[in-house]
């Protein structure tokens, strides 16, 4: 039987290194204090022998648990899982977080929290309690709930909003929802577009609100009106085809619409051809998320992509910047959107 390798402990890199194994410590837990050079040292020991941190041996040290606990919002996300209908936010939401927390030795968790549960204080409280997280990152709506807000307020742990613009409580992440709505308007008034319709979200996320903020400006700027052409939904494919159904009923029916998420952009394009309505010839559509449903509509729709990836890897970085003790960004932290044309505007006139 071959004889089993000895494991590599802080023990061998010290020795390798010829320092103490507190300075091992500092170094393997990016603590400041320590001299450049005897850094690359021990980090050179490190690569040598193979040495893996324990995060068990981390988390016993009291200093931190190299862990970071993403949150988001049970019901919509089971409901996601369960439609299979290409939905990736939370696939976007691991990919950025996990990639991140790799480069700097983190581990990122994933737990559901159901946003409307009397005992959502309870649920937060034992998940802390169990994982001991380094910091906490919270999605829309979770971001925009006062309760689950007020509650990690008060524990002694830093805390990312994504999707959130307050600066007085957690570390904002904007993905700049009004300007990307802006964008999108501004795109179809640039295709002779006059008469361009809006689908809102939910009311229960911040962000709708600043994405009707968007269209509006863009609609003023250039002069035109948003009498009539504003509906809402609730992100649901059955809410934003009664919105659909009620802008594209009325006697002047927009020739364009912004659906605020791509569930309701699908639901807009069936309502359209219920109609009898053709995408792009009779209606242009443009949708948010930009997720995998859109890209293989027919026709593939235009659609305002909202890294979701870029910004959880943004909100581990924060994280990891206030336990390096480095101050918060003065003004607000806006991952960019990017808009994604495809077939799905036509140029009028």
């Amino acid at each position: 039987m071959p004889r089993r390798r000895q494991a590599v402990t802080i023990r061998h890199v010290a020795a390798e290194a010829d320092v103490s194994l507190q300075t091992v410590s500092r170094v393997i837990n990016a603590e400041p204090n320590v001299r450049p050079e005897t850094k690359e040292r021990v980090q050179a020991a490190i690569d040598r022998l193979g040495y893996v941190p324990s995060i068990a041996a981390q988390r016993m040290s009291g200093s931190r648990s190299y862990l970071i606990l993403a949150i988001n919002d049970r019901d919509r996300t089971i409901a996601d899982w369960q439609a299979r209908q290409g939905t990736d936010w939370v696939d976007q939401m691991l990919l950025g977080g996990m990639l991140k927390c790799a480069e700097h030795g983190y581990r990122m968790l994933f737990e559901l929290v159901d946003t409307h549960s009397d005992h959502v204080e309870r649920e937060l409280a034992a998940a802390i309690a169990a994982l001991q997280p380094d910091g906490l990152i919270l999605t829309p709506p979770h971001s925009d709930n006062p309760q689950i807000v007020a509650f990690l307020a008060e524990q002694d742990m830093p805390f990312v909003r994504i999707g959130s613009k307050r600066q007085d409580v957690g570390i904002p992440v904007s993905m700049g929802d009004e300007g990307a709505a802006r964008t999108a308007t501004e795109h179809l008034i640039a295709h002779g577009h006059a008469r361009i319709g809006f689908i809102a979200g939910s009311s229960e996320y911040e962000l709708s609100g600043w994405r009707v903020d968007g269209w509006r400006a863009a609609m003023a700027d250039a002069g035109l009106s948003c009498e009539g052409l504003l509906d809402a939904g609730d992100f649901s494919f059955a809410s934003g085809e009664a919105a659909a159904l009620r802008l594209l009923d009325r006697p002047q029916r927009p020739t364009a619409i912004i659906a605020s998420n791509d569930q309701m952009a699908m639901a807009t394009l069936a309502v359209a051809g219920r109609l009898g309505l053709r995408v792009p010839d009779d209606l242009s559509l443009i949708s948010f998320d930009n997720t995998p449903i859109v890209q293989f509509a027919q026709p593939p729709l235009t659609a305002i992509d909202q890294s979701i990836a870029a910004t959880a890897s943004k909100a581990v970085e924060l994280i990891i910047a206030h336990q390096k003790g480095e101050p918060p960004p003065p003004t607000l932290t806006i991952v960019p959107s990017t808009l994604v044309a495809r077939a799905s505007v036509a140029r009028l006139g």
